[in-house]
């Protein structure tokens, strides 16, 4: 894609292995269904629905100089995304994450994104070399960021003076990496994505409700949170308002990836220049028609 990028996504590229029943399941148990192969990963969910809205993303990430990389990468020039800028390591292999989800729930799931880890700050290098900015040419449009990355990693982004005048956009990428961004807690141009359960560890507080969630995330130092609660309300709080809209009602069928496309469609409203209101309630439509979309 030689289109000059509207939005850079950073953080996880990979496959995505994803087992689905419509049958009920619980731990051990063994039930029919389909089992699909995939591309995902945060930052790469992200840029596809970004790219369906539109825009022009930009991936920065890692993927292994093998098969399935190179499989990866040719899968993403086809969606029209950029990898110009991708780092391809001989001596790390693609990253993946298996999950199992029944009647549109999420069973378990394990995110491999050891790559990523390992690369570190590599993956930032064309935002530092001058083929994306620089620190003397700081990057000032809107970069999405996930939370694969690791918590020093973030740390060192929210201090560096390259990613100062972006319109960071922030997603923990699961409950389990929910606290690595603390780090964004009191940054004047960050955005966080979470849901309630992450909006309770990222705070520290009991939370059972989207506006709970979002009081408590504003009260221990976000500028600016969009909390959601799967069939609830989601709101978007910062400092000056509190925004709240309920969700259409669907049948679930998937799950997995679902929050990064409310985070995408949401982004992309806003880039479109919608209102606040009408962007959350653009980005509850998205994800709902996600959820209850075609598996198959």
């Amino acid at each position: 894609m030689s289109t000059t990028p509207d939005i850079l996504c950073i953080g996880s590229v990979l496959w995505d292995i994803i087992g689905r029943s419509d049958h009920a399941m619980l731990a051990g148990n063994d039930k029919p269904g389909r089992i699909r192969r995939i591309p995902g990963g945060v930052a790469l969910n992200i840029a596809m629905q970004l790219r369906h809205e539109a825009m022009h993303p930009e991936l920065l990430s890692v993927v292994g100089d093998d098969a399935e990389g190179r499989a990866l990468l040719a899968a993403c020039v086809g969606m029209g995304l950029g990898v110009r800028h991708m780092l391809i390591d001989p001596d790390l292999p693609t990253d993946h994450y298996m999950a199992v989800e029944a009647q549109g729930q999420l069973i378990a799931a394990i995110a491999d994104a050891h790559s990523l880890e390992t690369a570190g700050a590599r993956i930032l290098e064309p935002l530092e070399d001058g083929r994306l900015a620089s620190p003397g040419a700081p990057w000032t449009g809107l970069i999405a960021l996930d939370g694969n990355l690791t918590t020093a990693l973030l740390g060192e982004i929210a201090e560096n003076p390259v990613f100062a005048q972006a319109d960071l956009r922030i997603a923990p990428a699961s409950p389990g990496k929910a606290e690595r961004l603390c780090v964004f807690l009191g940054h004047s141009r960050a955005t966080l994505y979470v849901n309630c359960e992450e909006a309770g560890l990222i705070s520290g507080r009991t939370v059972t409700t989207a506006q709970a969630g979002a009081a408590a995330m504003l009260e221990a130092g976000a500028m600016r949170v969009l909390v959601t609660d799967g069939a609830r309300a989601a709101v978007d709080a910062s400092p000056d308002r509190i925004i709240g809209k309920a969700p259409p009602l669907i049948q679930p069928r998937r799950v997995t990836g679902a929050g990064d496309t409310f985070m995408a469609a949401h982004i992309a409203a806003e880039a479109r220049g919608q209102t606040p209101e009408v962007a959350l309630e653009t980005a509850l439509q998205t994800a709902a028609t996600y959820v209850a979309g075609d598996t198959e």
